[in-house]
């Protein structure tokens, strides 16, 4: 018989989606010893087995931990259920595009979860993410909290990423965080950026870098909208970095870490917002998200947010 503190100690994490993502996911997953089980799922069953063998053939180079291929009763017992499942975005391809293709997979999945009685988390990575985090939040009738998008976790780090090659600073003493749809609307919230605790535009005049740090900042926000589809272009598909991204939520949930990520979820009244999912600062652990961190945004941010609100908000109502 299990004990409370075996149940704690078992931390099963079940991956919907084989493909690209959901595999780069279970490679990086396996290596950080978060997990004790990963379990995998895909309708591709041959695909699922080749991905499970290549995983496991490395078990002597991580910490141990179980990795097997599954089906949907796996759900009842997992403390968080990824999905990455759907159709894969095409080059030229917008998000939003996608909408139609994989909201009916993702709800679809979202349904035979609650119907398996899970108690733990669903992380929502297909795309267009925002929607479908909604779409899967409303299918599985669950507390907002419990069902929640990678958002711009990954837009967030490219952020942090180009703003340190920028001023030649380590990327882990940058906080700054991109918030809205994670597509074309999203955008950044420079009054919440920070270097080394001094506001941006603080240590820009520590820095003294460069002259023209306007048309620097709206080329570092450019090129971290673009990213994704500068890399699709190149090489079809983007994985390693959202790999890792995943990862990072995943720790803040199986560890109850209380991490501020910019996941997606759903606002009701939050920043002015009901009704549609997107991507602010949120406090997550255990539970997923324990607190939405509702802090006042200079006005040009405000509108920014409302309008990818928009644009989400008719992305849902033409599934209506």
């Amino acid at each position: 018989m299990k004990t409370k503190e075996d149940a704690e100690q078992h931390r099963k994490v079940v991956v919907v989606g084989a493909g690209s993502v959901g595999a780069t996911y279970c490679y990086a997953l396996a290596q950080s010893g978060l997990a004790s089980e990963i379990v995998l799922i895909d309708r591709n069953k041959d695909l699922v087995k080749g991905q499970v063998l290549d995983l496991v053939h490395g078990q002597p180079f991580f910490p141990p931990v179980i990795i097997r291929p599954g089906t949907e009763s796996d759900y009842a017992g997992a403390q968080l259920v990824v999905i990455t499942a759907g159709a894969a975005q095409k080059p030229g391809e917008s998000r939003l595009q996608l909408l139609k293709k994989n909201a009916e997979i993702v709800g679809g999945i979202a349904e035979t979860v609650t119907k398996q009685d899970c108690k733990g988390v669903m992380l929502i990575v297909s795309n267009p993410v925002d929607v479908l985090t909604y779409v899967a939040l409303k299918r599985s009738g669950w507390e907002r909290g419990r069902v929640i998008g990678s958002g711009t976790v990954l837009d967030s780090a490219r952020f942090r990423h180009l703003i340190g090659k920028h001023c030649d600073v380590d990327v882990h003493n940058v906080h700054a965080y991109f918030l809205g749809e994670h597509g074309d609307s999203e955008f950044a919230a420079w009054s919440m950026t920070h270097i080394a605790g001094i506001p941006v535009s603080e240590y820009c005049k520590v820095c003294g870098k460069c002259p023209g740090w306007k048309e620097e900042r709206e080329d570092i926000e450019q090129q971290v909208r673009d990213s994704a589809a500068h890399i699709i272009n190149s090489k079809g598909s983007t994985y390693f970095a959202v790999g890792l991204a995943l990862v990072k939520i995943t720790g803040s949930i199986l560890r109850n870490q209380n991490s501020i990520l910019t996941v997606s979820t759903y606002l009701n009244g939050e920043y002015g917002i009901k009704d549609v999912c997107l991507s602010v600062p949120c406090v997550v652990s255990h539970n997923g998200i324990g607190k939405i961190i509702d802090t006042p945004l200079a006005s040009g941010e405000q509108v920014s947010l409302m309008h990818s609100a928009d644009i989400l908000r008719k992305a849902i109502d033409s599934l209506k």
